[in-house]
């Protein structure tokens, strides 16, 4: 059976995706940035290896809307959240295997976690992000 690579950039996608899903892994970039076109498809094939995760891929510019609340000064940025908790939020160098690892590692330490009936917390954060930001419930919410 071959794997279908959803549409990382169509908000409607990402959105009826997204109800279905519990990881929600962004990608925020912008289109004038030549490392984030380099790294585009690395991005998107990596959602064949995680079917289970919504995999999105936010323009600042284009969706500035969703992403108002925080500061974006470097490329990519990448936010990993599970549910309503921002698990990471920071930029990385532009390898889908970092992003991988990283994605294996949150799903190994979430499953411990609720094997052992503690709430995840204490988030892999480099860069400030609102209290009160959600990016799920942003995208959810958009029309």
């Amino acid at each position: 059976m071959e794997k279908f690579q959803e549409n990382t950039a169509d908000l409607s996608v990402i959105k009826a995706n997204l109800q279905n899903k519990n990881w929600l892994v962004a990608c925020l970039c912008a289109a004038w940035c030549d490392t984030c076109g380099a790294y585009r498809q690395q991005f998107d094939l990596l959602q064949l290896q995680h079917p289970d995760k919504c995999f999105a891929w936010i323009d600042i510019e284009d969706q500035a809307d969703l992403v108002d609340a925080v500061d974006i000064e470097n490329f990519p940025t990448i936010l990993i959240q599970h549910e309503e908790n921002i698990i990471f939020f920071g930029t990385m160098l532009p390898d889908a295997g970092q992003v991988h690892r990283l994605l294996m590692s949150f799903e190994d330490g979430l499953k411990n976690q609720l094997e052992q009936g503690i709430k995840m917390h204490n988030p892999s954060l480099t860069q400030d992000v609102p209290a009160t930001w959600n990016l799920r419930q942003l995208i959810l919410n958009s029309d």
